[in-house]
């Protein structure tokens, strides 16, 4: 992973941090492989303590207002600590893949 990217992730966490409590953040795709071209786009996995609509959209332009600001777009996926301990999604091939190859941040 490039150096600005995680500068770029670490921002987004601690900016997050004050909105929402934040259980996991890790960086995933191809900029927590470093084979990511020009654009590509900013894969983020956050594993939340609840969620709701009014903070689903704080969370939103939380990401939009970082990915503004550094010129690249962030693409956050979002779950709560229920869907991943208590749902099909703790053995679904996406999650097992952040966990293995995900950064944290």
């Amino acid at each position: 992973m490039e150096q600005k990217d995680y500068e770029i992730a670490k921002e987004l966490k601690e900016r997050l941090s004050e909105a929402v409590q934040l259980i996991d953040f890790r960086i995933f795709g191809s900029r927590a492989r470093g084979d990511s071209q020009e654009y590509s786009d900013m894969d983020i996995f956050l594993e939340v303590e609840s969620l709701n609509r009014e903070l689903k959209e704080k969370i939103f332009n939380i990401v939009w207002e970082v990915g503004f600001e550094h010129f690249i777009f962030i693409s956050p996926l979002i779950f709560t600590r229920n869907e991943i301990e208590k749902s099909p999604l703790k053995v679904s091939s996406i999650v097992k893949n952040i966990v293995t190859e995900g950064v944290r941040v």
